[in-house]
């Protein structure tokens, strides 16, 4: 099932998004998309609506250097255990949303990611009962000001920015995530391009790491590291971010 988040001439809404590219339906869900999803019976022409980010998450958990090509790129080792850290969910944006480089940017750089989607809440979660609290999946953008976060010497600030989390377009139930490709483009040329199996921390484990930390809820959006080919963004460019079995997520970059 593919589950997103539209905004129509009636409001905004959870809908289910069936039918073939180029003529698909919106669903409206009732509520929320968790569980045993209800229809209203209410639907649109996905062409007739505006996608917005999938999820609005209570919050945003990623994962550093999860590609040993990445980890080398920003010239560290790659790390034996998850690296966690926070982003706002103020920086979610959805499709087409511009990406918004703030005022004092130096450098701002693309992070193409696969995200998970919890569907429950859940705490110590075994690696082999992870599938049991994913809702699903959906492509992410972990944008970065990159002189900030080396600067600071943590990563708060540099990924923190609104707009720094676009998410889309939609959310995919029944993806089998552990082998797909990874792309991003900006301006149309390729950056990055890789396959989830190199990550260095599969899914599983991200999740039982992270839910021994901290209880995970419904919505939240787990980031599973971008790998390697990361690079900076400028005013009027478009990146997009591509993972097999899911679509494509596009922003436009403007200046603040």
């Amino acid at each position: 099932m593919k589950l997103g988040r539209i905004a129509s001439p009636d409001g905004v809404a959870f809908v289910a998004i069936e039918g073939d590219p180029g003529n698909e339906t919106a669903r409206e869900i009732a509520e929320h998309p968790f569980g045993d999803p209800k229809f209203t019976g209410r639907t649109w022409p996905l062409s007739q609506t505006r996608l917005l980010a999938p999820i609005l998450a209570t919050k945003i958990i990623a994962i550093g250097k999860n590609y040993a090509a990445h980890a080398a790129e920003m010239g560290g080792e790659a790390p034996a255990d998850p690296v966690i850290f926070l982003k706002p969910n103020t920086s979610i944006v959805g499709p087409e949303a511009p990406i918004v480089r703030p005022a004092s940017a130096t450098r701002v750089d693309f992070e193409g990611e696969l995200a998970v989607v919890i569907g429950r809440p859940c705490k110590d979660v075994p690696a082999a009962k992870a599938k049991d609290v994913i809702l699903g999946y959906t492509v992410a953008n972990d944008v970065t000001e990159r002189d900030q976060q080396k600067y600071d010497g943590q990563w708060t600030r540099g990924k923190g920015y609104d707009t720094f989390c676009p998410l889309g377009p939609w959310i995919v139930t029944d993806l089998d995530p552990s082998d797909v490709a990874i792309k991003t483009e900006l301006d149309g040329q390729v950056k990055q391009s890789s396959r989830t199996s190199l990550m260095l921390h599969d899914i599983g484990e991200i999740i039982e790491w992270v839910s021994s930390v901290m209880t995970l809820l419904p919505g939240d959006v787990i980031l599973t590291g971008t790998p390697e080919g990361i690079g900076p963004m400028v005013a009027g460019q478009r990146v997009s971010v591509t993972v097999d079995g899911i679509g494509t997520l596009s922003n436009p970059v403007v200046d603040k």
